[in-house]
């Protein structure tokens, strides 16, 4: 018997940003292409006073997004102040924390396929006392809290990006460039391609995926020349994969190898994924080759979290002009996920 099809759940972001106006304009995509419903979880006032809001319903529980979707915009509806857009207020703060929280619960109580974040100010987080430093470690955090699976001990979440014909994802994410020599570990690689060789089974349907792995330094080290990283920590850490099953390259060149992920002449590309040192290696590439349509995955939890690759961007908001490519793009690969998840139950 088919598993009953679970909506989307969405958090509400920062009310002042673009994540409203943008939210609207997904739902009318969804809505007309005929892709999975989701519902927002918001007070009610932050999508109706967005510029360009619709016809909104409260709902009472996540299942009745599937009979609203299609004539109004489902919001599940929590406590909070709205905001004026392109105005951000710290009294918001608890309601976007909440949102998350309440988002990731359904989620793991199977109420929802996924999780699908709006943009947040971490600035204004941190203002009312949020300490994480960010969306991703505090989820990581919420799936350290055992859930119904019962399990304690929080995963290491790994951010990939989405976009532009690529798949990347990071073994460093926020860490300043003079660090990242220090802090690459052929433990911390092993890991972080372990996580990666398992989210591209399980959540790209991918049995044997071809992952490449980014060497350190200009042209890979250079066979110890520019370089040593490569032979001392990284091909040592991509040989402990392979013995593991995992199917890695050794460390290839940084400015060679996304072109070599990329299909051409109808051929496809070398990579199914690639795995790269730090933040702006991997974010670079994505973002040259499609900074509109971006998705920022975390890999690694026991649920599915897609997100729009771009920030809350305060100054476009008053207009509801913002383009909603990335946010549609995260619905859509939150959809795919829960689809490759679902194939394998």
């Amino acid at each position: 018997m088919a598993a009953p099809v679970l909506p989307l759940a969405v958090t509400m972001g920062d009310p002042a940003g673009v994540g409203p106006a943008i939210t609207w304009k997904a739902w009318e995509h969804v809505r007309n292409t005929g892709g999975r419903p989701f519902y927002v979880i918001a007070p009610p006032e932050v999508l109706a006073s967005a510029p360009n809001a619709g016809v909104l319903e409260t709902i009472p529980e996540t299942g009745n997004a599937l009979t609203t979707f299609q004539h109004a915009l489902p919001v599940l509806p929590i406590d909070g102040p709205a905001a004026t857009p392109g105005k951000p207020d710290a009294a918001t703060a608890p309601a976007i924390i909440e949102s998350i929280r309440l988002a990731v619960e359904h989620a793991r109580a199977g109420k929802a396929a996924g999780v699908v974040t709006n943009p947040i100010s971490k600035a204004l987080l941190y203002r009312a006392g949020f300490k994480h430093p960010g969306h991703t470690e505090y989820l990581a955090e919420l799936a350290a809290d055992g859930g119904p699976e019962g399990k304690q001990g929080g995963p290491r979440p790994i951010m990939m990006l989405v976009g532009g014909g690529l798949r990347v994802a990071l073994v460093t994410i926020h860490s300043p460039l003079a660090k990242i020599p220090a802090i690459l570990t052929t433990d911390l690689i092993v890991e972080t391609g372990r996580i990666v060789g398992d989210a591209m089974k399980r959540d790209f349907g991918m049995a044997s995926a071809r992952i490449g792995l980014c060497g350190l330094n200009p042209h890979a080290g250079e066979e110890g020349e520019i370089g040593i990283e490569e032979i001392n920590v990284i091909n040592p850490a991509a040989a402990r994969l392979r013995s593991e099953g995992v199917n890695v390259s050794d460390a290839r060149p940084g400015d060679t190898i996304f072109h070599e992920m990329r299909a051409h002449d109808g051929k496809p590309g070398r990579w199914d994924a690639v795995i790269a040192m730090y933040h702006d290696q991997g974010l670079i590439p994505v973002k040259t080759l499609d900074m509109w349509g971006g998705v920022n995955v975390t890999l690694g939890l026991p649920f599915i979290r897609t997100s729009p690759d771009h920030g809350v961007a305060y100054d476009a908001a008053p207009s509801g002009a913002a383009r909603p490519d990335s946010l549609i793009a995260a619905l859509k690969l939150a959809n795919e996920m829960a689809i490759a998840r679902a194939a394998q139950l």
